[in-house]
C-alpha cells in the first residue's frame, strides 16, 4: 500500500519475510520535488512489489541541490562512456506496479501542475525549473534510468530473470480475472501494440531490455537544442511551455505499455491532444482472421490443425486443442493466440515455428491445471520465455517428450460457445460505456454502452453492485483488448439459488422457455388419451404380464421397464420396455424441431429442463403403473447364466404393474426371503401379487450378476467418479441434507440390461442401414498420456496394466488395499486413470469406413448406441425411428448421412453442456449447504499436486477442491520437489510454541490430510481450508 501527500509518494510495503537480511528496507520516501532522499548514510533502496515479485532500485546516497544536478550534467555526460540505450526504470516501475491509484495520482499531479499559480514558491516538479529547462521530475526520472540503475549483468537478489530484462505479464486482466480501474481500461485500448504471437516472442528474446529507450546523447542533444530555443521566448511563454512539458511527461508515464520519449513533441493542448488522437489509427491487438480459402486450402496441406478450443477454468490465460496424431495437446498462450475464440469454439490454429514451443517440466505444465503468476514464472513457458536462448531448441537441447508445441488461431470455424455470459456490471467514470465483468473468467471483460445500462445505473451504480446480468457478445473488434455487448437480462441478486441457476442455463445455451402453441399443437388433444384399438392390432400385447419400472424416487420421466418370466426349460423371458415417443412425434412437425435442437433434458438439483413437453414426457409417454402405454421392446430367451438364445423386437402395449425405487428393489436383492406387504411398497396391481414381483426382481438380478461378470471378464472397464446428491425442502426446495450417492445392485441389475438393450440395437441398426445408423463410439486414450500415466503410478508404486480397458479394470481393483482408504485411494487412482480417456460421441456410420472407429473402448464391444431414453435423449428418438423402418413398421428415415452426422454431432453438443450444466447446479446448491450449515469438516487425500497447490477429494462429501499452501494460515513456507514425474511439496507450519520444531507435512498423492470447507456468504462459493496436522501426523 502506499499513500499521497502533496509532493511525495509514501510507499509502504508488506512485513519483511524472516528468510530476508535485516538490511533490506520495506518502506521508503520519495520526494518528486527535490529527489532528496530519507536522511541516513549509505543510500537507501525503494521497493516495488507487483503480485509474486518485488523490484528494487538502488539510489544515488549523494543528497545534491536541483541546481548543483543541472550544472554537472552536461560535463558528466561529456565525460561519461556510451552505454547502450536502457529501459526507463521510473516507466518500468509504474508498469511493473500499475496500480489505479497510482495512475491516478500521476493524473491528478498533471492537472494540478497546469493550475499552479505563477508566483507559487512551492519546490515542487511543477514549479521548478533548472536553467537548461528542465523539470525536476524528468531530471529525477532521468537519474533513475541513467545513474542509478545496476549494471546490465548484474543479478539482484529477489529479482526473476524476467523482470530484470524488463519483460511484463501480456494480459489486460489480473490474476483474479478482475481489472484494476476504468482508467486501465483505456490506456490498454489505446496502447497496446499489435504484434503477432512469433514476433512478440522473439522481441523476448532480441530486446533484453525491454521496450528501448532513445539515445541518451540524442535526449541530450535535443534538450540544449531546446534550452537554447527557450532563452529567446518571453518568461510567460517559457511559463506555459514548462507546464506543457510536465503534463506530457506525467501522461506518458502513466500508460500501462513503456513508450519512448519524444522530447520535441509537447501537446500544446487538451483540444489539440484530442484532434491528434481522432486522427490516429486504432492499432491490432489481434491478427485478422484467414480467408476460408486460405484454411481450406492449409487444412487439406496439413499446415493448419481443426479442433475444438478448451480453456483452463482455473488458469484462463491458457487454452489447448488436441492433436489429431493422439500426441500432447497444443497449446494456445494468452488471449491474443486465441484470437477472440472461446471456449468450445471449432477453430483452425497454426503451429508456431519450434523455438516458441512450450518447455514442460511436469505433466501439470502439459495441461496448465495451476493459476499463478509465480507459476508462471518457473515452468509452463515458451523456450524463449524461460531460458532467452532459442538457439538451446535449435540445437537440440530438448528432447520432443520435453516440448509442447504451440499454437494461435487463424480462423474460427464454428462459434459452439453461446457469446452470453452471466456476471456484474461495472461503473467507470468519465466513460460512455460500463464494463461487465463475467463470473467465468474464460469469457473476456465486455464494453456495455450506458445506454443499454438500466437508466439509474451511472447515477446509482452501487444499486447494481450485488446485481447478476446476463451479456450478450455482439462484436469484438480486432483492435480492442474487450469485446463488445449488450445486457440481456437482469436475473437479480447474486447468491440466490434462481437468479445463479437461470444464469448458468442461459450461458450454456439451454432452452428453458415454455413450449410454444405450436409444438403443443402437436399433442394428441383428446384427454384422457386411450390407446385407437387399430393401433392395439399392429402391437403386441404385453398388458398381462408382469412389467414394472425402477428408476429413482423422484423421477417421473419413467422411460423404461422390465419384466422377467421363468420358463419351464429352466431359462427365462427377459423384456425390456421402452417408451415409443416417435408414435406421438411425427419426423419434421415442429415438436421434432424442438427436439432435435434441444436434444437432451437437463438435469439440475432441484428441477429438470425437459426435451420435450410435459404432458409427453410425464403422462403420454411414461411409463406409469397401472395405465396402458405404448413401448418398443427387445425380448430375449437367456439361460441362467445370461447366454442369448433368441431376440425379438417390435412394437408392443404394456401395463406396468408396479413403480419400483431403487431403494425398494434393493430392499428386495437384499432379502431375498422377506414377505413384504402392502405398506412396504407402492401402489401395485393386484393381477400380480408382490412375491411374483419380487422373485422377477431377484432372477434378473441374478442374471444381471452374470452378464456383468461376463462383461468385465471379456475387458469392459468402469471408472466410477463419486456423485453428491440432496435432500431438499418439498417447499423451499433448498438443501437440507446432502450425502455421496449410493450405487448398489439395484442399480447395476437396471444398467445391465439397458446396455444389453442397446448393444442388441446396435447392431440390429448397423445390419439394416450400414450408411444410416446413430452409433455411438468411444476411442481408446491418448497413447502419450498413457506411457505418462505408467511412469507416474511407477513413481507411486503402483504397477498399472494399461495394455486394455480389461487389464486396466484389474488391476485398478487389486491395487487399493483393503482398508478404510481403499475406497478414497481407488477414487483418486480413477481420476488419474481417466485423465488420458477420451469422450464418447455419437457419429453416423456412413461418415467412418473405418469400423475399428466404432469401437466402444470402455464397454469393449464392437457396436454401441444410444435406444432405452427417448423422453430425454433425441439420439434415442433417431434409433428408434430406424428400428421402425427396419422392422417395416414405421417410416423410412428422412435424413441422408451428412445429415444424421450433424445432428449427431449437436447431441454431442448438447450433452456435454448438460454435463456441466448438472456439475454447476451441484457446486451451486452445495454451497448453500456449507454456507448454512458450514464450516464443514472432513477427512480427505490429496489427489495431484502441481508447483504451488494440491487438489483433494473430500471424501465425506465427495467433492473436489484445490489448496494453495501460500494462502493457508499458519504455513510460513513451503517448498516443492520433483519425485520421478510426479511433485511433492513440504509444508512448514508456524511454531505453536517457541520451544518446539516447526511442524513439516509432505504433501504428495494418496496423503491423507484433514480439511474444513468455508463458504464466501456474498458469492455461494466454497473453499478448502487445509487444518494444522497433529504432531503425530507429522
Amino acid at each position: 500500500m502506499w499513500e499521497l501527500s502533496e509532493d511525495k509518494i509514501h510507499f509502504q510495503m508488506f512485513p519483511k519475510p524472516p528468510s530476508l537480511p535485516v538490511k533490506a528496507e520495506w518502506a521508503t520516501e520519495v520526494s518528486l520535488s527535490s529527489c532528496r532522499q530519507s536522511a541516513g548514510g549509505g543510500g537507501h533502496r525503494l521497493f516495488c512489489r507487483n503480485r509474486n515479485f518485488r523490484h528494487k532500485i538502488k539510489m544515488d546516497s549523494s543528497a545534491q541541490s536541483n541546481k548543483g544536478n543541472h550544472n554537472r550534467r552536461p560535463k558528466d555526460a561529456q565525460n561519461k562512456p556510451h552505454v547502450p540505450p536502457q529501459k526507463d526504470a521510473y516507466a518500468r516501475l509504474l508498469s511493473q506496479h500499475r496500480s489505479s491509484k497510482f495512475n491516478s495520482y500521476l493524473e491528478q499531479f498533471a492537472r494540478n501542475t497546469l493550475s499552479l499559480d505563477e508566483d507559487s514558491s512551492d519546490f515542487s516538479p511543477s514549479s521548478v525549473k533548472s536553467k537548461t529547462g528542465e523539470s525536476s521530475l524528468s531530471l529525477y526520472m532521468e537519474k533513475l534510468s541513467c545513474g542509478n540503475e545496476p549494471p546490465e549483468n548484474e543479478v539482484i537478489p529477489g529479482v526473476s530473470e524476467k523482470l530484470r530484462k524488463g519483460q511484463r505479464r501480456d494480459t489486460t486482466t489480473s490474476q483474479d480475472g478482475d481489472i484494476e480501474s476504468g482508467e486501465e481500461l483505456m490506456a490498454l485500448n489505446e496502447s497496446k501494440k499489435p504484434q503477432k504471437q512469433h514476433k512478440k516472442n522473439k522481441d523476448v528474446v532480441s530486446n533484453e531490455d525491454g521496450p528501448q529507450a532513445p539515445n541518451k546523447e540524442g535526449i541530450i542533444q535535443q534538450e540544449s537544442e531546446k534550452t537554447k530555443k527557450s532563452k529567446k521566448k518571453s518568461p510567460a511563454k517559457q511559463k506555459e511551455d514548462q507546464k506543457n512539458m510536465i503534463k506530457h511527461e506525467a501522461e506518458a508515464h502513466m500508460s500501462p505499455k513503456s513508450q519512448k520519449l519524444q522530447p520535441n513533441k509537447v501537446a500544446s493542448s487538451p483540444a489539440d491532444k484530442k484532434k491528434n488522437r481522432g486522427n490516429e489509427t486504432k492499432k491490432q491487438v489481434f491478427e485478422p482472421y484467414m480467408s476460408l480459402e486460405e484454411v481450406s486450402h492449409g487444412l487439406k496441406r496439413g499446415e493448419l490443425i481443426q479442433g475444438q478450443l478448451r480453456i483452463n477454468p482455473k488458469k484462463y490465460h491458457d487454452a489447448f486443442i488436441s492433436c489429431p496424431d493422439d500426441g500432447r495437446d497444443l497449446f494456445l498462450d494468452g488471449i491474443v493466440a486465441r484470437n477472440r475464440a472461446l471456449n468450445g469454439d471449432i477453430v483452425a490454429v497454426q503451429v508456431l515455428p519450434r523455438d516458441q514451443w512450450k518447455v514442460v517440466r511436469s505433466d501439470s505444465d502439459c495441461e496448465g491445471a495451476y493459476e499463478s503468476d509465480t507459476s508462471r514464472k518457473r515452468t509452463g513457458k515458451n523456450v524463449n520465455q524461460q531460458l532467452n536462448r532459442p538457439e538451446e531448441i535449435a540445437h537440440g537441447q530438448f528432447s520432443d517428450d520435453e516440448l509442447q508445441r504451440t499454437a494461435k488461431v487463424v480462423y474460427i470455424v464454428e462459434k459452439k460457445h453461446s457469446r452470453a455470459a452471466s456476471g456484474f456490471l461495472r461503473f467507470l467514470p468519465d466513460k460512455t460505456f460500463a464494463m461487465f465483468s463475467p463470473t467465468d473468467h474464460r469469457v473476456p471483460r465486455i464494453n456495455v454502452p450506458l445506454s443499454a445500462c438500466p437508466q439509474d445505473f451511472s447515477s446509482r451504480p452501487e444499486d447494481y453492485a450485488n446485481t447478476l446480468f446476463i451479456c450478450r457478445i455482439v462484436d469484438w473488434p480486432a483492435d480492442n483488448n474487450f469485446a463488445q455487448g449488450l445486457l440481456a437480462k437482469s436475473l437479480g441478486q447474486a447468491g440466490e439459488i434462481e437468479p445463479e441457476t437461470e444464469g448458468i442455463l442461459i450461458e450454456y445455451e439451454v432452452d428453458f422457455s415454455d413450449f410454444t402453441n405450436e409444438v403443443l399443437d402437436c399433442l394428441p388433444k383428446n384427454l384422457p388419451w386411450i390407446i385407437p384399438p387399430e393401433e392395439m392390432e399392429r402391437r403386441r400385447d404385453l398388458r398381462k404380464q408382469c412389467i414394472f419400472t425402477i428408476d429413482p424416487a423422484t423421477a417421473r420421466d419413467l422411460d423404461d421397464a422390465l419384466s422377467c418370466k421363468l420358463l419351464p426349460d429352466g431359462n427365462y423371458e427377459v423384456g425390456v420396455h421402452i417408451a415409443d415417443v416417435t408414435y406421438f412425434m411425427e419426423e419434421g412437425n415442429a415438436l421434432d424441431l424442438m427436439a432435435s435442437e434441444r436434444a437432451t433434458s437437463v438435469y439440475l438439483v432441484q428441477k429438470v429442463v425437459p426435451m420435450l413437453p410435459r404432458l409427453l414426457c410425464e403422462e403420454l409417454c411414461s411409463l406409469n403403473p397401472l395405465t396402458d402405454r405404448l413401448t418398443f421392446s427387445v425380448i430375449w430367451k437367456l439361460t441362467p447364466e445370461g447366454k442369448i438364445l433368441s431376440e425379438w423386437f417390435g412394437r408392443s402395449v404394456i401395463r406396468s404393474c408396479i413403480k419400483l425405487s431403487y431403494d425398494h428393489a434393493q430392499s428386495m436383492i437384499e432379502a431375498p426371503e422377506k414377505l413384504f406387504t402392502a405398506e412396504e411398497l407402492p401402489l401395485f396391481d393386484p393381477e400380480h401379487p408382490i412375491d411374483e414381483i419380487h422373485q422377477a426382481v431377484l432372477h434378473l438380478h441374478a442374471i444381471a450378476k452374470n452378464l456383468r461378470n461376463q462383461r468385465f471378464s471379456g475387458g469392459a472397464l468402469r471408472l466410477d467418479q463419486l456423485k453428491l446428491s440432496f435432500t431438499l425442502d418439498k417447499e423451499s426446495m433448498m438443501p437440507q441434507g446432502c450425502y455421496v450417492y449410493q450405487y448398489r445392485d439395484s442399480n447395476k441389475l437396471v444398467e445391465e440390461f439397458m446396455l444389453l438393450a442397446n448393444i442388441a440395437t446396435a447392431h440390429h441398426i448397423h445390419r439394416h442401414f450400414p450408411e444410416l445408423a446413430l452409433l455411438r463410439c468411444h476411442p481408446p486414450p491418448k497413447a502419450k498420456l498413457v506411457l505418462h500415466l505408467q511412469e507416474v503410478c511407477k513413481t507411486l508404486g503402483i504397477d498399472m496394466d494399461f495394455s486394455s480397458a480389461g487389464a486396466l479394470q484389474k488391476t485398478l481393483n487389486a491395487t487399493v488395499g483393503n482398508d478404510q482408504y481403499s475406497a478414497a485411494r481407488k477414487e483418486v487412482l480413477t481420476h488419474l486413470c481417466s485423465r488420458p480417456l477420451q469422450m464418447a460421441q455419437y457419429f453416423c456410420s456412413g461418415l467412418k469406413r473405418d469400423e475399428q472407429q466404432y469401437k466402444h473402448y470402455a464397454l469393449n464391444v464392437p457396436l454401441y448406441t444410444h435406444f432405452t431414453s427417448p423422453i430425454r435423449r433425441y439420439a434415442d428418438v433417431i434409433v428408434h425411428r430406424l428400428l421402425a423402418a427396419s422392422l417395416d413398421c414405421g417410416p423410412m428415415l428422412g435424413r441422408v448421412s451428412s445429415e444424421v452426422q450433424k445432428q449427431a454431432e449437436h447431441c454431442n453438443d448438447k450433452k456435454t453442456a448438460a454435463k456441466r450444466v448438472h456439475e454447476l447446479s451441484t457446486e451451486l446448491f452445495f454451497g448453500v449447504f456449507v454456507k448454512e450449515c458450514g464450516p464443514l469438516e472432513s477427512e480427505a487425500m490429496v489427489m495431484g499436486v502441481l508447483d504451488q497447490a494440491f487438489d483433494v477429494l473430500v471424501l465425506r462429501y465427495g467433492v473436489q477442491k484445490r489448496i494453495y499452501p501460500k494462502q493457508i494460515n499458519g504455513v510460513e513456507a513451503f517448498f516443492k520437489r520433483n519425485v520421478g514425474k510426479t511433485l511433492e511439496l513440504t509444508l512448514i507450519w508456524k511454531r505453536e510454541n517457541p520451544n518446539e520444531a516447526p511442524v513439516q507435512q509432505v504433501i504428495s498423492i494418496f496423503t491423507r490430510v484433514d480439511v474444513q470447507l468455508v463458504t464466501d456468504r456474498a458469492t455461494l462459493k466454497y473453499s478448502a481450508e487445509l487444518k494444522r496436522p497433529s504432531t503425530e501426523g507429522s
